[in-house]
Formats: structure tokens, sequence, C-alpha cells
């Protein structure tokens, strides 16, 4: 199963989001993520209804992610985040500068 789909270009870059992205795909991700934000830069959307994972690793790739769209003036946005990988986001504090829903 593909863990990160480019579901849509229309006003913003819209991911979904799939089971485990670790340590093991993290860099997979990201240069699939920018591939398509280098091709179309826009705010980018995740949809993490079917995440069920991600490590320390993947956190650090979001704010990599996050940093870059916001010097461009881009946003980022996760939404249908699970509640026991929100939490991983609440302890680092990246809900306070992440969109998260």
């Amino acid at each position: 199963m593909r863990q990160v789909m480019l579901t849509s270009t229309d006003k913003k870059l819209q991911f979904s989001l799939s089971g485990e992205i670790d340590s093991a795909t993290s860099e997979e991700f990201y240069a699939e993520v920018k591939t398509a934000y280098l091709h179309d830069k826009n705010d980018i959307e995740f949809d993490c209804t079917l995440l069920t994972f991600i490590d320390s690793t993947m956190l650090g790739t979001f704010v990599k992610l996050f940093k870059e769209l916001k010097s461009d003036g881009f946003t980022l946005v996760l939404k249908n985040v699970q509640p026991r990988i929100r939490k991983l986001f609440e302890i680092c504090s990246l809900d306070t500068i992440m969109e998260i829903r």
C-alpha cells in the first residue's frame, strides 16, 4: 500500500497519508512531497485519517516541510489526526506552530 498519495492539486496540494511513516520511509515521504511542492508551489494539506503511526523522525520531517512552506508564504495543515499521533505533536508543542485538526 502506498503511504503517501497526492489526491488533489486544486487550490492546494492535498495528500492522503496511510499506515506507518517512520525513519525507514521518511526520506521517501519527504522526496515525494517536496517534488510535488516544487512542481506546484502551494499550501499543503495532509489527510491523516488512515495514518496509524509516526516517529520522531517524521515529526522532524513535518517541521522541515512546515518551515520551507512558511518561508515561501504557504501553509501546512494536518487534518483528521488520530488522538495518539496528535499527542506526539502536543508533547513537542508542535501543535502551537502547526495547524492540526
